[in-house]
């Protein structure tokens, strides 16, 4: 019976909770005896006929989690019972070269790091999905001027599609952040008890780089027992940061969304209940979701952290903590990914809104063009910006059209015509270096997308 949500299906894909299910963790760890045994024999370590039998059986599907739980109930060691189930399917003459020079931690951290491989190659693909219809919604909004708010106040004027650009841009940035990262992190390991390399001597360095060669993994430079767990907190880390933009991405929606503001709606669909008590609300629940779920994933980096220092070649004390983090953190960042993906596609935003709100102020947010046009004929910056204040201040408090203001005050009047004051209250001339910027991350994102494809590809 299900416990928690991701295990009741409530959170996280198919495809990504496959990586983390047991009979897919076990065939991880089955592919990683296998891979161990043929870089052995490939050098002559062990016999070509014991690896041939190991590989075999490995892949073969008889290896069941049924048979491996049976065999830990007796043990209470996961790994040995793996390796126990493995040699009952392997000849009698291959069974002493099963798991030769490893040790456990071999075998689960190079597994971690396989199972990380894949579970990246979907995120990172999400990711991509995203920042294209950002910058989809980028270009849409390119030329549509919006209210710039700092401190929640009205500060000056933006393209409404720039919003969108500097979201992109992060979600591409982060794809970069995780390829860079990867030699770090995706790592095998093969050196044995204490990271000498064992059994295997001068060689074990040979066998670690072709096992490393054939999961798509690197080889670890150097370790203990386990990998060392600042290369665990960084992918950590990483998940945290794009579940933080995602979060910075939610947090400005859900505030668009208020009833004050109204400029973006997320989709709503037929039949959808915002309020079982009050009908006629649609409230933001996956971008709530987003924000929600960021808090978990932020948490998870301290674990992460605290899990570096281990005694000596290591202990225990970040093992059961380890059985929740990545997978977790990777499931949770995937279902967040899912809802930021199908809420910026079909975003609903109200442009006449957009454009309604500009005018709140009554023309109070052209005051800094204003000042840069008084700056522009010469009047001291100190002076016109005191001057515009006392306008500014008194016209809110009559309620009266900062416009209007400007033109009866006597200071500011003889400095400006009506028809310069009126292309100074024109919201489509402040839209400044937005198309251009937009332009720019657009082609980053594109060419980010061309890149990570064409790594896949090699």
């Amino acid at each position: 019976m299900p416990i928690l949500p991701i295990d009741s299906g409530r959170y996280g894909s198919k495809e990504i909770k496959k990586i983390f299910e047991e009979e897919q963790h076990l065939q991880y760890q089955l592919d990683f005896e296998a891979a161990v045994s043929a870089a052995q024999a490939h050098i002559k370590m062990i016999p070509e006929n014991a690896s041939d039998d190991i590989t075999k059986k490995a892949k073969s599907g008889k290896i069941t989690i049924e048979k491996v739980k049976e065999l830990e109930a007796v043990t209470e060691h996961d790994t040995a019972a793996i390796v126990e189930a493995l040699s009952e399917q392997c000849s009698e003459k291959s069974r002493p070269w099963i798991h030769y020079g490893l040790t456990s931690n071999d075998i689960l951290d190079t597994t971690i790091s396989m199972q990380m491989r894949d579970a990246f190659s979907i995120l990172e693909s999400k990711i991509l999905d995203i920042a294209t219809a950002l910058t989809d919604k980028a270009l849409e909004f390119r030329t549509l001027p919006a209210v710039g708010r700092t401190h929640g106040q009205h500060a000056s004027i933006i393209a409404f599609g720039l919003k969108f650009a500097v979201w992109a841009a992060e979600m591409a940035k982060h794809i970069e952040r995780i390829e860079e990262g990867k030699k770090r992190f995706l790592l095998c390991k093969t050196l044995g008890v204490v990271g000498t390399g064992s059994l295997m001597g001068n060689r074990a360095l040979d066998v670690q780089r072709r096992v490393a060669m054939d999961l798509r993994l690197y080889a670890v430079e150097a370790a203990t027992q386990v990998i060392p767990r600042e290369r665990h907190a960084e992918m950590q880390f990483l998940i945290a940061l794009v579940a933080c933009t995602l979060d910075k991405i939610a947090i400005e929606i859900r505030n668009l969304q208020r009833t004050e503001i109204g400029e973006v709606a997320e989709p709503f669909r037929r039949g959808q209940i915002g309020s079982s008590a009050v009908p006629v609300k649609r409230n933001p629940i996956k971008s709530e979701r987003v924000s929600s779920l960021a808090k978990i994933l932020r948490s998870l980096v301290n674990v992460a952290m605290e899990n570096i220092g281990l005694w000596h070649e290591r202990d225990l004390s970040n093992s059961a903590n380890e059985r929740f983090t990545l997978p977790m953190a990777v499931i949770l960042l995937d279902e967040m990914l899912n809802s930021m993906k199908s809420i910026i596609i079909d975003l609903n935003v109200n442009t006449k809104r957009i454009t309604s709100n500009l005018n709140i102020t009554k023309g109070q947010i052209y005051a800094e063009f204003v000042l840069e046009a008084l700056i522009k004929k010469g009047v001291p910056r100190f002076e016109a910006y005191r001057n515009i204040q006392r306008v500014a201040f008194a016209a809110l408090e009559r309620e009266e059209d900062f416009f209007d203001a400007l033109r009866k005050d006597s200071n500011l009047s003889k400095n400006l015509t009506p028809l310069e004051l009126k292309g100074i209250f024109n919201a489509k001339n402040h839209l400044s270096a937005s198309s251009k910027i937009i332009e720019n991350v657009v082609r980053k994102v594109k060419a980010t997308n061309k890149k990570y494809h064409n790594n896949q590809l090699h």
